[in-house]
């Protein structure tokens, strides 16, 4: 995916992500948020087995908000 794509689909997934854990933190914060938990779904399910995040879908969509819920709880954990 170009840099475009990923900070749009890292805005979206971070928004979700944020909304479901209850937090807010901002644009930037969303979209660090997606693009981070997105790296992290990704690796993830890779091993796990399965195939990470792979282009602008609703699996992807799913990992990288899987990823971006468990990296909002690993923050919360820290603080």
């Amino acid at each position: 995916m170009s840099i475009l794509i990923w900070i749009i689909f890292g805005a979206l997934v971070g928004w979700v992500a944020s909304m479901v854990m209850g937090s807010s933190g901002g644009l930037v914060w969303d979209v660090i948020v997606g693009i981070v938990g997105a790296l992290l779904g990704g690796w993830l399910m890779s091993f796990l087995g399965k195939s990470g995040v792979s282009g602008f879908n609703l699996y992807s969509f799913l990992v990288a908000l899987l990823g971006a819920v468990i990296l909002i709880a690993i923050v919360r954990a820290l603080r």
